[in-house]
């Protein structure tokens, strides 16, 4: 039974904001959307410099592909420095506006479209390009969507990677793609890991899980037991290129563009269990509050990433629903930016902005996982 606390989770959180052809519509034409500019939070002292606005203004476009292959219309809505129209009036960002190509090309961070709301303004000031993808939500039960969604990004990859829209060329890197997410994207952006699903064990775990299944799932997972039983539609689904292989794991959702992935408060231990989770080969930065249920299940899935570089955050006292906290936005904002700027931008000066000695410092976080000492 799913409880109510879970319930109000899902409620909450929906409220936040292989080669295929292509068809293109494009947005309607520009115009400067009057929203708050992105603020930093009032944190303690020469604290998390990063969430402060960078040089770059935002502008946004949105773009309707076709994936001739799966038969999806895929849309997304596409972040990147822009320039803003003299006279226009400040805004978190500028509708269809024209690129900003001093730096260009940008390295692309993907997630879905609600998270970009939230996190995109302030990654891309600092020197990125974010393809986000609309219409992806939390899933009730692990099902389709926990499959047609991480394609779904890796497809938005592919479309503005290989044959951006007119107007948009030579502004984007995706050879230096990052994953981002939080919550059921968090899944997402671990999907895209380099892990892979373990059938066998996901199998074994419908109808009884076992010990270490079972202690960090309760009435809270958003995975369920309704694809075992109905099996042969749901791999019929996925189809032969995933699910097929010679060790028994399922292929990887990802794409050799994609250099680093941040999950933030995601699932998932028991679609990939130890032996998926060791197939992790990007760098991985986990962040998760101590008071969020998923947090047990975090720590896990951090213990086994196969990767060395490999770093967890814990926000002390905080729960699932700190993704509404402008404090915290804005802390996880730094260190997005940070993370993506060392790893897709070669900001080696940026390490120290994601450390343990950062961390450190501050008594409502911890480096790795919060034993309460």
């Amino acid at each position: 039974m799913i409880s109510l606390k879970f319930l109000v989770r899902v409620g909450l959180i929906l409220s936040i904001a292989g080669c295929s052809s292509a068809m293109i519509e494009t947005a309607p034409a520009a115009e400067v959307v009057k929203t708050e500019t992105v603020k930093a939070a009032t944190l303690e002292p020469a604290a998390f410099t990063l969430s402060v606005p960078g040089p770059y203004e935002v502008g946004r476009r949105s773009f309707t592909f076709k994936d001739s292959v799966r038969d999806r219309r895929v849309k997304v809505k596409f972040w990147y420095p822009a320039k803003r129209p003299p006279g226009s009036e400040s805004g978190k960002f500028i509708q269809d506006a024209i690129p900003d190509m001093r730096e260009a090309p940008y390295p692309l961070i993907l997630s879905s479209a609600k998270v970009a709301e939230i996190f995109a303004p302030y990654l891309v000031s600092h020197g990125f390009t974010w393809a986000s993808v609309e219409g992806l939500d939390s899933y009730m039960a692990f099902y389709k969507g926990a499959i047609d969604q991480p394609l779904d990004i890796l497809f938005s990859l592919d479309q503005m990677g290989d044959n951006p829209p007119e107007g948009l060329e030579g502004l984007i890197d995706a050879n230096n793609a990052g994953t981002i997410g939080y919550s059921f994207d968090g899944f997402n952006s671990l999907a895209m890991s380099g892990a892979r699903v373990d059938p066998e064990y996901y199998l074994s775990q419908c109808p009884t899980p076992d010990a270490t299944t079972e202690a960090i799932l309760g009435e809270l997972s958003a995975f369920s037991c309704t694809p075992a039983g109905k099996w042969d539609e749901f791999t019929a689904h996925v189809g032969d290129s995933i699910t097929t292989s010679n060790d028994g794991l399922w292929q990887p959702l990802t794409d050799p563009r994609i250099r680093a992935v941040m999950p933030m408060a995601g699932e998932g231990w028991w679609l990939f269990g130890e032996r998926g989770l060791a197939a992790v080969d990007r760098p991985t930065l986990i962040i998760v509050s101590t008071e969020d249920e998923l947090y047990r299940e975090n720590i896990l899935i951090f213990e086994h990433l196969g990767i060395a570089d490999k770093s967890l955050i814990s926000f002390i006292g905080r729960d699932h629903m700190m993704i509404y906290d402008e404090e915290m936005t804005a802390r996880m904002a730094h260190f997005a930016v940070a993370f993506f700027g060392y790893h897709l931008q070669g900001r080696e000066d940026f390490a120290e902005y994601f450390s343990k000695e950062f961390v450190s410092q501050y008594n409502d976080m911890a480096w790795g996982e919060y034993t309460g000492e």
